[in-house]
């Protein structure tokens, strides 16, 4: 007889191709399996997006956007550009480490080196629900640098006495990402020397004592081109979700998941469907997406759905699936509301949709009405399509506080910007955020945002379309 490992560390991957093990009953009528399809959907996309990152960044060694294995850091030595197409809306201010977190064997220790108080940085510590559960760095920590320990959920040992905090994932699988501000081309040497002093260590190296037992390998199932828009999605949330035991909150909503075959680690198999279980799914996914951008229409385009909404713990996000889901879809592992604010320029100063192949737009800030930031703001711009930088002649994709000395003012002390496609007039280039020839959105993000963003004070401007004769 063959002894397994206790089912928490049994390789979920393999799971999904064992022939003859049990898979979840589906059990609900086609109406019934249908309403769980949606709730299904807008729960399970955000977990099957990481799952997506988490494969090409620490699995797919060949693959051009690999990073590191498990447990390793990998340092990007450069700003975002139209090449990395890891994730959607990334930002291209800081250049980001990566460490995706295997903590089903022992604890991993994150040493931070000391960064000068005037550089922004942070730690964002995710777990495969998307949730950020913990930060450090500038805002959290401090910039004096420690050692901080993240374990798993299944961890009982001690803190020993020279970590200075522990911090608990509710899942066995975490992403530690980080971004180190990046002042001008100039600071590269400099930010990639402070790269050098992020160090990952397993508990026991970290210690210097004997490592705990190894655990089971897993089989990683490689991603298909249709996994996040079809019933497929459902075979990866089930994989996924074996690396986090489920939530007391979740009791009840696991068990309608259940109806439609969903189950930790069980094998969902979207090929054994019959043709009314697949369509009541199929139709369950599109309910899903219809009630998004509903959503993102009325209440995300028109700010009163902010990022800090979509974004954050457990607790802060309530359960609110249709939020965490909107939170993956429109930019995935976007920063909790004190860490920055994010205000997304998807429609212009009449509602309408922002399009730079049939307008040029301006974006004014009246004088002393600049994005109020602790550390710093930048505007920068993606494809509609999709969601990545735009490449242009300028090599620009954005424009940030660090670049207000190069920018030209208005003759009242305002600044404007010229959002299009075309380049602009000469004397207005140095303002020129420039768009790709179609549909695009803006991203304005504020770094350790000002109470007055937060309450209201501060009110955002908006994109105002050239009027068809200046165009």
């Amino acid at each position: 007889m063959i002894n397994l490992p206790p089912p928490r560390l049994l390789c979920a991957g393999l799971l999904l191709l064992l022939s003859g093990a049990a898979s979840a009953e589906f059990s609900a009528s086609p109406d019934e399996a249908r309403t769980i399809a949606k709730e299904a959907y807008l729960y399970g996309f955000p977990v099957v997006e990481m799952y997506k990152t988490l494969y090409t960044q620490a699995v797919d060694s060949k693959g051009s956007n690999f990073k590191a294995p498990f447990n390793q850091i990998g340092n990007t030595a450069q700003v975002f550009t139209p090449k990395d197409t890891a994730f959607v809306t990334p930002n291209s201010d800081t250049p980001y480490s990566f460490v995706w977190l295997d903590l089903r064997r022992e604890p991993v220790v994150l040493t931070l080196p000391p960064i000068e108080e005037s550089r922004y940085y942070s730690v964002q510590l995710i777990d495969l629900y998307t949730q950020n559960f913990a930060y450090l760095g500038t805002r959290s920590t401090g910039n004096k640098g420690g050692h901080f320990m993240i374990a798993g959920p299944h961890w009982q040992g001690q803190q020993p006495l020279n970590i200075d905090r522990l911090l608990r994932s509710e899942s066995d699988i975490t992403y530690a990402l980080y971004r180190t501000q990046l002042f001008d081309e100039k600071d590269l040497a400099k930010v990639k020397q402070i790269q050098k002093g992020y160090k990952v260590q397993p508990l026991s190296q970290y210690l210097g004592q004997k490592a705990p037992p190894a655990v089971p390998k897993v089989a990683w199932p490689k991603p298909s081109p249709h996994m996040s828009d079809s019933p497929e999605l459902f075979a990866y949330l089930t994989f996924m979700l074996s690396f986090a035991p489920p939530q007391d909150v979740e009791k009840d909503l696991l068990a309608r998941l259940a109806k439609i075959g969903i189950g930790a680690g069980q094998p969902f198999k979207p090929e054994a469907l019959g043709a009314e279980q697949r369509k009541a799914l199929e139709d369950g996914i599109a309910d899903a997406k219809a009630e998004f951008a509903t959503f993102k229409k009325d209440k995300v385009d028109t700010h009163q759905v902010s990022s800090g909404d979509l974004f954050g713990t457990r607790d802060h996000l309530n359960n609110n699936y249709l939020y965490r889901y909107a939170g993956a879809n429109m930019g995935i592992f976007g920063n909790s509301a004190e860490e920055a604010n994010y205000i997304g320029y998807f429609v212009d100063n009449a509602g309408q949709p922002v399009d730079a192949s049939k307008h040029d737009y301006t974006l004014h800030f009246a004088k002393d009405a600049l994005p109020p930031a602790e550390a710093f703001w930048s505007l920068t711009m993606y494809d509609g399509h999709s969601k990545l930088l735009v490449a242009n002649p300028l090599k620009r994709y954005l424009i940030n506080s660090r670049m207000l000395p190069g920018l030209k003012r208005d003759s009242d002390g305002g600044l404007t910007l010229y959002v299009q496609h075309q380049a602009p007039a000469k004397d207005l280039q140095s303002n020129w955020l420039p768009a790709p020839n179609g549909p695009f959105y803006g991203v304005l993000r504020i770094y350790l945002p000002k109470p007055e963003v937060t309450n209201g004070q501060w009110k955002m401007p908006l994109l105002t379309p050239v009027a068809p004769s200046q165009h």
